[in-house]
């Protein structure tokens, strides 16, 4: 498949497509098949933080982007700070030393390739396209143009989504009425740094630290974290988190 041919058949994928993020998760599904790589998803940034999940190709692609946020670092935040392509073909080489802690969970998981591709709108980066790998090396020159081409994609569902009558902060707080923002990651993260802030009295940047914090040292991602405050099965301590049926008999 030449250059104009990869480009038609990632322009048809988002074709028609009923909503924004399903655009989006066509778009990611046409570059797994397209692209040669195992995975994609594409994120949302805003407020220099990652603001959710915008599409995937499956579960593994979203909870690796998840992973990037939690650990709050990663290719993805690189991409669109430096406003350029982020490449690392070889995670298990000694080459590789920008994101040591994220590094080891991204192959604890079967990932050994990840490439991040800035999405831009009017030359202003706001998120970012995340190619994945099993397999350690580079991406090939076609697959590198469609990976190009594909992050340019994605900023028309993005570009659309930011034009909805949208209320970020209402909807973080659990107020929002934008149906489709449900589907996106981090929302739950929000309402739950809003339960620690409550519970501990401590800031907003201080709350998710400790939220970050504690879903590294268990192995989750920050989402799951959010899920167990959310459901109550974590109790909540100044000096220690809880889960709820711990041998010390807090909570029930």
């Amino acid at each position: 498949m030449d250059n104009q041919e990869l480009r038609e058949a990632l322009g048809d994928a988002i074709t028609g497509a009923p909503t924004p993020l399903d655009a989006a998760d066509r778009l990611c599904t046409a570059c797994v098949q397209l692209l040669d790589v195992d995975g994609a998803s594409i994120s949302y940034m805003g407020d220099g933080t990652m603001q959710g999940t915008f599409g995937s190709s499956g579960h593994l692609s979203r909870t690796l982007d998840e992973l990037q946020f939690t650990y709050g670092q990663g290719p993805c935040m690189d991409a669109v700070t430096q406003r350029r392509p982020v490449l690392a073909p070889h995670l298990d080489g000694h080459v590789e030393d920008r994101w040591p802690a994220l590094t080891e969970a991204l192959l604890g998981r079967g990932i050994h390739a990840i490439f991040a591709l800035p999405v831009a709108v009017a030359s202003t980066p706001i998120g970012a396209l995340d190619l994945y790998r099993r397999s350690s090396g580079p991406l090939d020159d076609s697959a590198m143009t469609g990976g190009v081409y594909a992050a340019r994609l994605a900023a028309l569902p993005l570009l659309d989504l930011m034009n909805a009558d949208t209320d970020w902060q209402s909807a973080s707080e659990g107020r929002g009425s934008w149906e489709q923002l449900e589907s996106l990651e981090r929302v739950e993260v929000y309402q739950a740094t809003g339960m620690i802030i409550a519970a501990l009295d401590v800031s907003p940047a201080d709350a998710l630290i400790r939220l970050r914090a504690h879903a590294i040292t268990r192995g989750f991602s920050a989402s799951d974290v959010a899920y167990q405050i959310l459901n109550r099965r974590l109790v909540l301590d100044r000096d220690d988190w809880h889960e709820v049926g711990d041998d010390d008999g807090r909570g029930t």
